[in-house]
């Protein structure tokens, strides 16, 4: 009779091991299966925000090509104009006043010009590296989650 309860505990013991063995193998499938899933989610969310910066980026870059064309023509509208006006002077004194002014003029468009085109360049900057910005941080919250 001991011989029967030994093989009885035998049977029980691999009959506990295989259904542990297969739930541990089931669990494992699982955890995969989500970990893909996660993963594909995720690089499908680095995909979108890899297009939306460079939207803001192409759109940040049309605009200011936008201002420093109207820059351009609007510096070499008044420079054609002053040349007229100083060609059209009187006397010495009264071409080199005009001269001055205008180019006192000039400078400081073209300083106040040049703090825009930074300004535009800052904020097209940001516009672009947000989106990538919020990718690096769901990056790191995966990475403290899985751990």
């Amino acid at each position: 009779m001991a011989k029967t309860k030994t093989a009885t505990n035998g049977a029980e013991t691999i009959e506990s091991a295989l259904h542990s063995g297969a739930e541990a193998v089931k669990d494992g499938f699982e955890k995969a299966a989500k970990s893909y899933d996660q993963f594909m989610s995720f690089g499908k969310e680095n995909a979108d925000a890899m297009m939306k910066a460079a939207t803001a980026a192409g759109k940040g870059i049309e605009t200011l090509n936008g201002e420093m064309f109207a820059y351009a023509r609007k510096s070499l509208e008044e420079s054609i104009a002053a040349t007229k006006a100083v060609i059209g002077s009187k006397s010495l004194d009264e071409a080199i006043q005009r001269q001055s002014e205008f180019s006192k003029t000039a400078f400081e468009i073209y300083v106040d010009e040049l703090a825009k085109f930074g300004e535009m360049t800052l904020a097209t900057a940001k516009d672009a590296a947000t989106p990538l910005q919020a990718r690096v941080a769901a990056f790191a919250d995966l990475v403290v989650h899985a751990a």
